[in-house]
């Protein structure tokens, strides 16, 4: 039967299908084994893979290049060790790492496929190691055990049939989330569960953690059905755990790799930071320049050997010239000036910009006491970036709110309930109404109650407390109970029993129609034990219930409910119910059953089934609930408006309620309320004129600051689809914009327009929802709040709380921008400086590309005599953090690239040649003497650079702390000590020199001439 299945699959027009056969050992070679791996390496394909891998990028390339042409003992300058040297240092510290992080992989692994899992096999149950689970094979788990593979769960011990799972290691969500067996599994023994023949068809592995469109079928003599469709709900994913039930089982359908887990591990795309972006365009330029400097001293060069060097006997140049000769020169100089691109930079920056990460994940003064978090830097490479944000675009939910749902007020039937004490749970006339048994009021109440996936936990002594998937829900299903609609129980064939006023009431959940962003509602199919009568009950967003309102209700009353609570800043729900025929119910469920088992686009068949339902809708009434402000959030968005930069917020709240918020958290001010351009209208062509009358006003306006937009998804995607252009033009004039009804898409398309008009962008959400544009954005920000860390763990900075967010971007990010930019300009000025000495030198020693420095000086000048001295940057600050804070428009010089960009570089370029000169010059007069040496002369010129590099970073440092003083003053004294050492060393060329050099006067003399010249350049 397997194979003859097997077949199917192969031959059929839906090869994005498989088909997992339970229980059935003949087909577990048709699919990969548990056996989980994440190495990215061999011990055989290390080496050439690692080295390939370093070979990607232009600058290793580069030196590699200038490397082998120092092989070639014809043009080499130096000796082929200044630069096979620092490159191989490089190599072997990048390499080393590499190998140290995939050691770690593996052991990892090893722990993961080494554990002892129980399956079941012909009915008994035995233990195997992880990595000898299959496709197919019913495994066993008991509770808190790791899930070792994605199974679909088909038995529990808990009598409704469901399981709990924590998904924490999975998408960052703390909250437990409920599993349950499907329909055909729920009157299965634990006997049966053992022995059960059957077939889960599914889609091909993806990574998809949100989505399972299957169905699956069991075979007799245990059971013989019709498909049963599966969804999420009735999976357990691999790296979940099982929790508060006594045991689960589950046929295994991805293993190894091939899990949802597995799927989604993957490289993120590396984010390019403006400055780095800068340092590639500086180092362009500079490689153009270095061909231009050395064709024209390769030309030089060649005329002079040509007319000069013929006639000195002692070059020994040679009658007959190989036709290579014309290229020696050349080639020479362009070793020489190879130095001009530091060999060094990378490293220098990589290792800063970790020290950067470090800094954020230790500030004590951004740690949240409440959920007992720390800021955490997921990503080491773009703290400067934060240094120049323009752009913030914020969800609202959970980011700006607390995300802690209280249920305030209600309307139901026209009768507003709260709105004189505040608070509907106390309001007398409601009270009233609950217990005279009020029809109205009790059709409200069971939609409150009923019309949710919330799943009911009664304690040991009795008490109910209730597990939600959303805060929203959990805040109404208790005001419900408050208000003595309890809702007591839900067992496995859906039958919820309800306790009002002291009798039960029983209803069997025949179907769910699930919320979706699209939707923006959720029903469920009921019908009442006691009279058979059939029921949708609905709840949602105004927008998408008011239109599907049965005929002749006036819904006047209930839509100004709805706007007068979005004026508090209150969240709105739209409850309402229809009564069904049993004959309209059969037909549709056959319909909805179809949808369901459809493998083929299932989302949009439901929900075109589930529209067909929800029509004729009788609205009952409208729930307002309060979502408060974090702490801190207003004052935070006002200063980072203080330092130039412009908030939008995003969310998916009805606009009125954004309005106020934004409101409450200073994103507008009362005075800008007034001036809110409104995109929006009936048509798409009202939508567009609006947009153009947007964009007019703002062109014209005098003070920008105090104009916002506001629009919402809608028009949003009629803008997109026909207005683009405009939009832009107003999105890049606008300080503050109010986003409402936004999909988490649209939410990724606003960044992408703003990072695709040159704007710096940096996303911050808390939610799933809001993934997408946190990945988007140029730097993604999460915050580890009540709905989890699936948006802390995509994001490249994690904070607890918005109000974090200044000092991440006002101190970490400053501090970091302008330290980077000394380091890149300084590792190029060093550089550049070591390079025009050479050049200089050249035309004392007739254009023939000799070096004036030994092979080991020019080793050690770029990676040990100038590298420490120019990390004491990481420590410094040039005003306090509290000046900062105090004065966020500082922020205005980093994020305009005041630091570095060509003007500064230009200048760094300019110094690097005037002190060269100097350098050279007092050398040359100082020392280029018959009593003087080339080896002193080297010695000299070096020792020249290495003053002038103490004091340039001690002098263009703002603060000293003890670490930067020694290392700066350390590595100087570290110099001489190191070439004091070698010049004890006989069997090399500048044995002597040091020693001798220290013991005249004239040295030192020369030393402080050229700090007399430095500091009076400064």
């Amino acid at each position: 039967m397997c194979s003859a299945l097997n077949g199917t699959e192969v031959t059929s027009s839906s090869k994005m299908q498989r088909f997992v056969y339970i229980n059935d050992e003949s087909c577990r070679d048709s699919y990969r084994d548990n056996r989980v791996s994440n190495t990215k390496y061999t011990l055989w394909n290390f080496l050439p893979k690692n080295l390939l891998e370093q070979f990607r990028r232009f600058m290793n390339q580069y030196f590699l290049l200038i490397a082998c042409l120092q092989l070639w003992p014809t043009i080499t300058p130096v000796s082929p060790a200044t630069t096979w040297g620092p490159l191989a240092i490089i190599f072997i510290v990048s390499a080393s790492k590499e190998a140290w992080d995939d050691y770690n992989r593996y052991l990892s692994d090893k722990k993961v496929n080494e554990r002892r899992i129980w399956v079941v096999k012909d009915g008994i149950r035995r233990q195997i190691k992880a990595r000898g689970i299959h496709v197919g094979n019913i495994v066993w788990l008991h509770e808190n055990d790791e899930i070792p593979c994605d199974l679909v769960l088909i038995g529990t011990s808990d009598p409704q049939g469901i399981c709990y799972v924590e998904t924490a290691a999975l998408d960052g969500e703390t909250d437990l989330k409920t599993r349950i067996i499907p329909s055909i599994c729920a009157d299965l023994s634990s006997e049966q569960l053992g022995k059960i023949k059957g077939v889960v068809e599914c889609p091909n592995p993806d990574n998809d953690i949100r989505r399972f469109d299957a169905n699956m079928r069991l075979f007799p003599p245990i059971i013989d059905n019709e498909k049963c469709p599966l969804t999420i709900n009735n999976t357990l994913l691999q790296s979940c755990y099982l929790r508060y039930t006594e045991w689960a089982c589950g046929v295994a359908i991805y293993t190894g790799n091939e899990t949802k887990s597995g799927m989604s591990r993957g490289t993120a795309e590396p984010k390019l930071t403006a400055a780095d972006s800068m340092i590639d365009k500086l180092t362009v330029a500079i490689f153009i320049f270095q061909i231009a400097v050395v064709l024209l001293l390769g030309l030089a060069g060649n005329i002079w050997m040509d007319s000069h060097g013929r006639k000195l006997w002692y070059l020994m140049y040679p009658a007959e010239r190989p036709w290579y000769d014309f290229l020696v020169i050349p080639l020479r100089f362009e070793l020489l000036c190879s130095i001009m691109i530091p060999i060094s930079i990378k490293v220098t920056l990589d290792l800063a910009k970790g020290v950067y990460a470090k800094f954020i994940d230790c500030d004590d003064q951004m740690f949240d006491p409440e959920t007992n978090t720390p800021a955490h830097s997921a990503n080491t490479a773009i703290s400067e970036d934060l240094g120049q944000v323009e752009y913030i675009l914020s969800d609202k939910t959970g980011t700006l709110t607390e995300n802690r749902m209280i249920f305030r007020r209600c309307c139901i039937s026209g009768v507003l309930y709260g709105d004189k004490t505040g608070d509907a749970l106390k309001d007398a006339r409601l009270l009233n109404a609950v217990s005279s048994n009020d029809p109205d009021v009790v059709k409200f109440l069971m939609v409150m109650a009923l019309c949710n996936t919330v799943v009911p936990i009664k304690s040991n002594d009795g008490t109910i407390s209730y597990k939600a998937q959303s805060q929203d829900e959990e805040a109404l299903v208790n005001a419900a109970s408050n208000l003595n609609m309890l809702l007591t129980s839900k067992d496995s064939s859906g039958i919820a029993e309800i306790c009002f006023n002291g009798s039960k009431f029983y209803y069997e959940v025949l179907d769910v129609l699930e919320f979706t962003s699209d939707r923006k509602r959720m029903s469920i199919v009921i019908k009442e034990a006691k009279s058979g009568r059939f029921l949708l009950l609905t709840k949602g967003a105004d927008e998408a219930i008011s239109p599907r309102s049965c005929p002749g209700q006036q819904t006047k009353t209930y839509l100004e409910a709805v706007e007068m609570y979005s004026h508090f800043g209150l969240r709105t729900l739209c409850l309402g119910c229809r009564d069904l025929e049993e004959d309209e119910y059969k037909e549709w469920s056959k319909k909805f059953q179809d949808a369901s088992c459809s493998l083929d686009n299932r989302e949009h068949k439901i929900a075109e089934v589930c529209n067909s339902l929800e029509q004729g809708i009788h609205i009952l009434g409208i729930t307002a609930i309060e979502d408060r402000l974090q702490d801190g959030v207003p004052e935070t968005i006002k200063l980072l408006r203080k330092a130039g930069i412009n908030v939008w917020m995003l969310t998916g709240d009805k606009q009125t309620t954004a309005i106020q918020i934004g409101l409450l958290c200073n994103l507008i001010t009362p005075e800008s309320k007034g001036q809110l351009l409104s995109i929006n209208g009936k048509t798409e062509d009202d939508i567009l004129q609006s947009l153009e009358r947007a964009l007019t006003i703002m062109k014209t306006a005098l003070e920008r600051k105090d104009l916002a937009f506001v629009l919402d998804g809608w028009a949003l995607e009629i803008i997109l689809k026909r207005s683009l252009e405009s939009f832009t033009k107003l999105a890049m004039m606008s300080r503050t914009a109010i986003c409402c009804r936004m999909t988490p898409l649209q939410k990724a398309q606003l960044v992408g327009i703003l990072k695709s008009s040159g704007s710096l962008t940096l996303a911050i959400g808390d939610g799933g929802n809001d993934v997408r544009m946190i990945q988007e954005a140029n730097i993604g920000v999460g915050i580890s709040g009540r709905e989890g860390l699936q948006a802390a763990r995509a994001a490249d900075y994690s904070i607890g709380k918005f109000k974090f967010l200044r000092r991440l971007i006002l101190v970490h990010g400053r501090y970091s921008y302008n330290r980077t930019a000394f380091i890149s300009q300084y590792s190029f000025y060093k550089s550049l400086l070591i390079c025009f000495i050479q050049i200089l030198f050249s035309f004392s020693s007739g254009l023939s590309g000799t070096s004036i420095f030994n092979s080991i000086s020019l080793m050690a000048y770029n990676v040990f005599y100038t590298s420490l001295p120019v990390m004491t940057i990481i420590f410094d600050k040039d005003i306090s953090e509290t000046t900062v804070l105090r004065y966020p428009q500082i922020l205005l010089y980093s994020q305009a690239g005041r630091l570095l960009n060509r003007s500064t570089f230009a200048e760094w370029f300019g110094r690097s040649l005037y002190h060269a000169f100097v350098v050279f010059l007092i050398t040359i007069n100082a020392y280029a003497d018959e009593k003087s040496d080339m080896e002193e002369l080297s010695m000299v010129a070096l020792s020249g650079c290495i003053w002038l590099q103490a004091f340039v970073v001690t002098l263009d440092t703002n603060s000293f702390t003890c670490p930067q003083i020694t290392l700066i003053w350390g590595n100087f004294v570290a110099f001489y000590m190191i070439n004091l050492i070698l010049s004890a060393v006989p069997t090399l060329q500048m044995h002597t020199v040091m020693w001798h050099l220290c013991n005249q006067p004239s040295y030192w003399i020369t030393m402080a001439e050229w700090a007399r010249c430095w500091l009076s350049d400064t």
